[in-house]
């Protein structure tokens, strides 16, 4: 019995070895990858530096100033409502397609490689494609309109503040909606069909099943889909400094914008690096608070 009970002892400190041994590799590139540099970007933020040759102890200089700071404020303002509006939009979008393709109707596999092709192109070509089409002199935007009667003058989308900033949305949600959809298309595909059988039979429409059962279904597909896109969004550079360079008139300049002034114009990088661990702060802080929210109401 002992000898049995030692043998199974050395076995299971054996395979906790093991695990051990096998766990390292991944464990230190994490740490090169993600824990390194996010411990180098706190540094920088405590230091005035040209990441060369000066460096300058500041401690907690930059934070104060940014704590302190009405612009950041607006900026961070203008950011909030970007990320709202384009992970709104895409989850609308997203859920609304899904539900559609999951219909069983001719042809709708190929509908979904065209609901797909958005996320297929790259950033840079989407932003360069979206920006001759709102161009007001030789944009196809504003040909439609004159075509329709509906301006009598050319429209500079990206020229003015209110419409900058809408097209930028827009833009956005055409380029983020498909990932969304994939998501909440394979969301479907594991809520049981006997459940909306039974809500059928109980009289529930088709409105009501999508209600009672498709959405508490994909409550946890929601939930990570919610914390991957405002993550995504609140720190998108690509399109917008594409598309606009964060104007006109500051409309359009989100968080990462300002970073990248900051860093590669003004040559602070204290300053850049403080705000992005303000945002990585701020990020942590609304996931936790995205699956608070969304856990309790599916429960």
């Amino acid at each position: 019995m002992k000898a049995a009970f030692a043998k199974r002892s050395a076995f299971a400190k054996r395979e906790s070895r093991s695990g051990v041994i096998f766990t390292i590799p991944a464990a230190l590139i994490m740490l090169g990858l993600v824990v390194y540099p996010m411990l180098y970007g706190f540094f920088i933020s405590t230091q005035k530096s040209n990441l060369i040759d000066k460096w300058e102890f500041v401690g907690a200089k930059y934070y104060i100033q940014l704590l302190t700071d009405a612009e950041f404020y607006g900026t961070l303002k203008t950011t909030a409502s970007f990320a709202a509006c384009v992970v709104l939009g895409n989850l609308c979008v997203g859920l609304l397609l899904a539900v559609l393709v999951n219909q069983k109707i001719p042809l709708m596999n190929i509908f979904k490689v065209i609901l797909m092709l958005p996320w297929l192109f790259p950033e840079v070509v989407v932003a360069l494609i979206w920006k001759w089409l709102f161009s007001p002199l030789f944009g196809m935007f504003n040909y439609v309109l004159f075509s329709l009667n509906l301006i009598d003058k050319e429209l500079d989308v990206l020229g003015q503040p209110r419409t900058a900033f809408a097209g930028v949305v827009f833009v956005c949600i055409w380029k983020g909606y498909p990932i969304v959809m994939l998501m909440m298309m394979a969301g479907m595909k594991n809520i049981p069909h006997e459940r909306y059988e039974a809500a059928a039979i109980d009289g529930a429409n088709k409105w009501q099943q999508f209600l009672n059962v498709t959405l508490p279904g994909l409550m946890p597909v929601l939930l990570v889909a919610s914390i991957l896109e405002t993550a995504w969004w609140f720190k998108h550079f690509t399109i917008v400094w594409l598309m606009t360079n964060g104007g006109p008139a500051g409309s359009t300049e989100l968080i990462s914008v300002e970073i990248y002034l900051q860093a590669f114009t003004n040559f602070n990088f204290g300053r850049a690096a403080a705000e992005s661990v303000i945002i990585l702060f701020l990020l942590m802080v609304v996931s936790f608070i995205y699956s608070r929210v969304l856990r309790d109401e599916s429960q």
